[in-house]
């Protein structure tokens, strides 16, 4: 199922937290880093992008 731009965001942001044992902070500058560099410039455009598997 797909989710917003900001949904799909959150969850990488929760999954980086989880998976690397990284605080939250650390997480969502990484995720703004990756943003204003356009990685996530394809999830805005394409909506079956956003989703938990690719999330992952």
């Amino acid at each position: 199922m797909a989710m917003t731009c900001e949904t799909h965001l959150d969850e990488v942001t929760t999954l980086i937290t989880e998976m690397y044992d990284v605080s939250e902070e650390a997480a969502i500058k990484q995720v703004m880093r990756a943003q204003a560099a356009d990685f996530f410039t394809l999830h805005d455009d394409i909506l079956a992008m956003r989703t938990q598997e690719r999330a992952v």
